[in-house]
């Protein structure tokens, strides 16, 4: 993979290119980076060009103030396809990546070719479906919203907060070397505090945006795909995103967690390439 910088949006943004063809972009989550797609990338670039960024506030991309909300995070992404010369792009998010993708799809319809979301459903519906049980699995959520503290209490000792959720979070335990470029970006100055205003702009901001395109459904093909052995794999998530997109399609990955990628590569390979292929 290249890896190259880019200014966008008033932010410099690392981002990883390869391949050619068909342009892909691969959106990661939290506590990740573009790294989180290094065990599928190459097998996508085959036929795709593969754009993988580190979101705003991530890895190697500007720590920003401020822009943490999915509609400013989803114009950075946007800006970076067009100053490489595309207009119209397939895009893979994960995670906290795959609400941003969601942003993007709604907020420009005309930019995206099809969508897939990895191991999400839609936030409007996570601040709907907040009961006891939701709270329970998505308690991070509400902490990582509250002013400071996170990282007061998260910053005396950042690989074992990491690894709470890299331990219970997975089926498949990822590999110590993507535990270790995780907790080396995380550890990076004003990296914590970025991560956990990803997630303060999910309340108020995003919800409020979501509220407003409440109805809406997204027109180009979507795939969901989510772990059987995560949270998701007790809700509805087939059910919940036929509310949200016209064209829709998706499967539980058996024996895998949250980190899909990284956990079963060539089950979501096997998805992927048939969904991109239609």
């Amino acid at each position: 993979m290249e890896s190259s910088m880019a200014t966008v949006n008033g932010i410099r943004m690392h981002y990883r290119r390869a391949g050619d063809g068909p342009p892909l972009v691969l959106l990661h989550g939290w506590p990740q980076t573009s790294y989180c797609w290094h065990r599928i990338w190459d097998d996508l670039a085959a036929d795709h060009t593969v754009i993988a960024p580190d979101l705003r506030g991530y890895g190697r991309t500007d720590k920003a103030r401020s822009g943490y909300d999915k509609r400013t995070m989803a114009t950075d992404v946007s800006e970076l396809v067009h100053q490489l010369g595309f207009g119209r792009v397939g895009v893979i998010g994960h995670d906290r990546g795959a609400r941003v993708a969601h942003r993007w799809a709604l907020d420009r319809p005309e930019e995206i070719e099809r969508l897939a979301v990895l191991d999400i459903i839609p936030t409007r519906e996570m601040w709907r479906r907040l009961d006891a049980g939701v709270a329970r699995g998505y308690w991070h959520w509400l902490f990582h919203l509250q002013p400071d503290l996170p990282e007061l209490l998260a910053g005396q000792n950042i690989p074992a907060y990491l690894n709470y959720f890299f331990e219970r979070w997975t089926y498949q335990r990822l590999s110590p070397e993507s535990i270790d470029e995780y907790v080396r970006a995380f550890s990076a100055p004003g990296a914590l505090r970025a991560g956990f205003d990803d997630y303060r702009a999910a309340f108020p901001t995003d919800a409020e945006d979501d509220e407003a395109d409440a109805g809406r459904k997204l027109a180009m093909p979507v795939l969901a795909l989510w772990g059987e052995a995560g949270l998701l794999g007790t809700l509805p998530t087939l059910e919940v995103w036929r509310d949200y997109a016209e064209d829709l399609t998706g499967f539980a990955i058996a024996e895998c967690g949250h980190f899909v990628a990284e956990e079963r590569p060539a089950v979501v390979l096997e998805h992927l390439r048939e969904f991109l292929a239609k």
